[in-house]
């Protein structure tokens, strides 16, 4: 069976191949122009409605001074409202996690449900962490409480079906998004769009998004799972919300599975009333394949773009586009200090290949870059200027841009950034610096496959 499976995939990766590259991005500079220059501060929602104009710009004002002087916030946050009608939200407790602290955080905010439990994930496997997750949602489903779960068909292609199928004779609403199997699609059948989202909320007042997969390789263990990488561990960072914020991502999961057209939900409490709990202010960005909802694109390239004063980023899967490598080689010739923590190793050799191959401009134009070892980078986040901080489940590559659904939150918050930055020092202290004069020395043979690689970037 794992031989037809094998080959299964392999075709399907052929047919995905073939099926893509003919979207586009946007053009980032174009939006810019076109929802920026306003004299209003951003919209803010409270637990209570939107503040006033003069409520809102003090609330920014006073942010802006915890920090050296940056226009980001107002610029960056002005094009994100324009580009995707979301307001920030005010009023919400973070919580920064790594691998095993967000399955604890998971495990522990489902033990406490009472309601309900929604579940959006890329990948859930049959794996010991897997069957832990599955063990725990029965349980609670037994106990009266409303179980529902979205997997990615593609994501968790190796993920046997008697595994669902035991989630659904137990009571739990499972859907399985843009079925590989085309007598299963719900509707249209394509292969391409994605679901990549990692998202868990529990009775509508916490949400736990980030990168982590239901996966034991993503818990921090050691890792026999996957042959090309061996048994290091992996590296991985979700957040913890609670506040206003998590109705967003409840919105997030219901359009999703009302337009996969999952079967009625059942009755529940999707929607409580929701104190404010913290200081962080939070803007939910949920992108979709779209001429104009390529948010988190749009989200990263405006970030950088409005970078005063340092602009550090952690991500597994860099394969930049040029306007992406524009906004990195400006900011830092502007003396802005750039810095990305990239894989030193990856499960995907053909991706991190790829983005090797744009090394060069990146580091010439005063970029630093970083290798981490001794562990499997999957994080995707990144701190600007101190104030300004993402954490989601977007790679910078073109198919999370074009074809996946994803999600990110933007927490704007001068401690929480320091987290996120401490977060970041530490991988840099378990990293190795590229540096321009070695990086140019490399054999041929590497730059072949670096270059050969990077024709398939609309395909990463």
């Amino acid at each position: 069976m794992s031989t037809i499976k094998s080959l299964v995939l392999c075709s399907l990766v052929c047919c995905l191949l073939a099926c893509s590259g003919c979207a586009s991005l946007p053009k980032v500079s174009q939006v810019i122009q076109e929802t920026s220059g306003g004299e209003e501060s951003p919209e803010i929602l409270s637990a209570r409605g939107f503040l006033t104009q003069k409520q809102s710009h003090a609330l920014i004002e006073r942010l802006k001074r915890t920090v050296d002087p940056t226009d980001l916030l107002e610029r960056q946050v002005s094009v994100m409202e324009a580009v995707t009608g979301s307001p920030l939200i005010k009023g919400n407790k973070v919580k920064l996690l790594d691998g095993p602290s967000a399955y604890a955080a998971m495990l522990d905010a489902v033990s406490n449900a009472k309601d309900h439990i929604n579940v959006e994930t890329f990948i859930i496997s049959n794996d010991e962490m897997g069957c832990k997750f599955a063990d725990l949602l029965l349980q609670k489903k037994s106990e009266g409480v409303a179980v529902n779960l979205i997997y990615d068909s593609v994501g968790s292609f190796r993920t046997p079906g008697p595994f669902f199928d035991r989630l659904r004779a137990g009571g739990i609403q499972v859907l399985e998004f843009n079925p590989v199997n085309p007598l299963k699609a719900h509707g249209r059948w394509r292969l391409t769009h994605r679901d990549h989202r990692k998202i868990l909320i529990v009775d509508g007042k916490v949400a736990i998004t980030g990168g982590v997969n239901v996966s034991q390789v993503y818990s921090g263990e050691i890792s026999g799972d996957v042959e090309e990488v061996g048994r290091i561990p992996w590296r991985d960072t979700d957040v913890q919300i609670e506040g206003p914020a998590v109705a967003e991502f409840q919105k997030l999961f219901l359009e999703t599975w009302k337009q996969q057209k999952g079967p009625e939900l059942p009755a529940g409490d999707y929607f409580p009333p929701l104190r404010e709990t913290g200081k962080d202010l939070i803007e939910v960005v949920g992108s979709t394949p779209g001429e104009m909802n390529r948010t988190t694109f749009i989200m990263y390239v405006s970030a950088v773009t409005f970078s005063d004063n340092f602009a550090h980023l952690t991500n597994a899967y860099f394969v930049p586009d040029s306007q992406m490598v524009t906004a990195l080689t400006e900011a830092a010739g502007r003396g802005v200090d750039v810095k990305i923590v990239l894989p030193s190793v990856s499960d995907s050799p053909l991706a991190f290949y790829a983005g090797r191959y744009y090394y060069s401009d990146l580091l010439r134009a005063g970029v630093k870059l970083y290798e981490r070892h001794k562990a499997i980078l999957h994080a995707k986040t990144a701190v600007i200027d101190g104030v300004w901080a993402t954490v989601g489940s977007t790679n910078m590559d073109f198919w999370s841009f074009l074809n996946n659904n994803e999600d990110n939150a933007i927490i704007l918050s001068r401690p929480f950034s320091a987290e996120v930055e401490k977060m970041f020092q530490d991988d840099l202290r378990e990293s190795k610096e590229v540096r321009l004069g070695e990086w140019g020395k490399r054999p041929l043979f590497p730059r072949i496959r670096e270059w050969l690689s990077h024709l398939f970037l609309h395909w990463l």
